[in-house]
């Protein structure tokens, strides 16, 4: 995007789109230009971006953030919408695409954790295969970038890695320290895959669960992620080791649960709950994957059937965060290695992905404020003995 324009005075088209976003109302009856909302609007061709200052929201963005947790809305997607939807609704502009500007509480994490400088770390994660985890997981990952936000992107999904395919990198990681591996980076994203590390893409990596240990516990201390908002992990299918590793080696933010609405799909990804609430996961919300397709003469078909998304997400005690409509640009998008996110961000189905990432940052903004304070110590007492993990009962 094209850096806010210097002029005093911007021209006409700016202008026209500063006047509209400072006229949207917030549920109150407050103006975003009363507040000052709004800033560093700037043109790009007929794209418009501008940042949206959080810190003027003030008390009304706190409160607003308890009736979210209640009624399942969100005040960053709900104002977000209204913001795109204005620009958008000025003539010549296209696409709008809104930055947040603020101060993102962390994660607890110990002394020890090995990703001292990530803020947040988002599991993205179901009991079933083919729900859509990895593009659930990229174009989240996309979205929150594009929202200004740092973010890394690691592929925890050893045997069957998608990243490489999904954003088109096929470079090899190196070390400019010979101690640390530098995380390639695509769109702003950094990332790793075991991927990355094949000779060959179509070679299967045949490991038992000691040597998957190892190279997702390289990945997490090894790897020189820097200073990120999140790192979002696409994690593989079933509830088996990746997870309970995760779960024993940092804090991890939350998970995001992806599912489609049949009971096929939901049948398994209820287990997957179950085993985030025994490791002490929190559940940050549920994503209903190929919830509804719209044909050509716009009639809504629930081919999956519907509902699923909601079950999981009653069972979890967890927000329902979004819907997310089938769609072929989604695939031919993520086949050519540009997810939609990024190749066509002022699609509806595009937006949709938006609209769920801004509702994880107001879940996730809102559960680190409520549980700062001392972490939870996860060594087994004073005698620092392994955590034992209620597996099964």
């Amino acid at each position: 995007m094209a850096s806010p324009s210097t002029h005093d005075s911007p021209d006409p088209l700016t202008k026209a789109v500063t006047e509209a976003l400072h006229a949207v109302k917030l549920p109150d009856g407050t103006s975003v230009g009363e507040l000052g909302l709004v800033r560093d609007v700037a043109l790009l061709g007929s794209q418009a971006s501008f940042t949206v200052d959080l810190a003027g929201l003030g008390a009304r963005e706190d409160h607003a953030g308890k009736d979210a947790r209640a009624d399942q809305t969100s005040p960053r997607a709900t104002i977000g919408a209204a913001l795109r939807a204005a620009a958008m609704a000025v003539p010549g502009v296209t696409t709008a695409e809104a930055r947040w500007s603020d101060d993102l509480a962390g994660r607890p994490a110990k002394p020890d954790d090995p990703l001292p400088d990530v803020k947040n770390v988002i599991l993205v994660m179901s009991g079933k295969g083919g729900v859509g985890k990895s593009t659930t997981a990229t174009n989240l990952a996309l979205a929150l970038r594009r929202a200004g936000y740092r973010v890394g992107l690691l592929d925890a999904d050893i045997y069957g890695p998608s990243l490489p395919t999904m954003l088109g990198v096929s470079g090899r990681p190196v070390s400019l320290d010979g101690k640390s591996i530098e995380p390639l980076e695509r769109f702003g994203v950094k990332l790793m895959s075991i991927g990355f590390l094949l000779e060959d893409a179509r070679q299967a990596v045949i490991w038992r669960g000691p040597m998957l240990h190892g190279a997702l516990q390289q990945f997490l201390n090894d790897v020189n992620w820097g200073a990120l908002d999140f790192l979002v992990l696409d994690l593989p299918p079933g509830t088996g080791d990746v997870a309970l590793t995760l779960s024993q080696k940092l804090a991890v933010t939350g998970a995001v649960i992806v599912t489609t609405p049949q009971n096929v799909a939901t049948d398994d990804v209820f287990k997957s709950v179950s085993m985030c609430t025994k490791v002490n996961i929190p559940i940050l919300g549920v994503v209903e994957n190929m919830s509804f397709f719209i044909d050509s003469a716009g009639v809504r078909h629930e081919l999956f059937g519907k509902g699923g998304g909601q079950a999981i997400a009653d069972f979890a005690m967890a927000p329902l965060l979004g819907q997310i409509p089938i769609d072929a640009s989604v695939r031919e998008w993520g086949d050519k290695g540009t997810p939609v996110v990024q190749a066509a961000p002022s699609s509806s189905i595009a937006q949709s992905f938006v609209e769920v990432a801004e509702r994880l940052v107001d879940v996730v903004s809102s559960r680190n404020v409520e549980t700062a304070g001392p972490t939870i110590d996860r060594s087994g007492g004073a005698g620092g003995g392994k955590r034992r993990l209620p597996v099964a009962k």
